[in-house]
């Protein structure tokens, strides 16, 4: 109950602030999640801080190439459609 409450302040807080496009909102709501997940692993003591933000690091690294992978996969779909 208090994690939901977590959020749904959190989400009404954006609201507030005049987050209305949903690309804004989905970033955000990231960020929190993330955030949630980060402090987790913290109070849950698997690593060090430093090993933590090093591994965190990495998967930020892989998340930014899944995205381009993702891209250029949409990208040539269309252009086997078109042909």
């Amino acid at each position: 109950m208090k994690n939901s409450k977590f959020i749904i302040d959190k989400f009404a807080k954006l609201l507030e602030q005049g987050i209305i496009s949903s690309k804004d909102l989905t970033t955000e709501l990231f960020t929190i999640f993330k955030s949630k997940r980060d402090e987790f692993v913290f109070k849950m003591k698997l690593t060090s801080k430093d090993e933590f933000e090093v591994l965190s690091k990495r998967v930020d690294n892989l998340e930014i190439k899944i995205n381009k992978l993702e891209k250029k996969k949409i990208k040539k779909v269309k252009q086997v459609r078109k042909s």
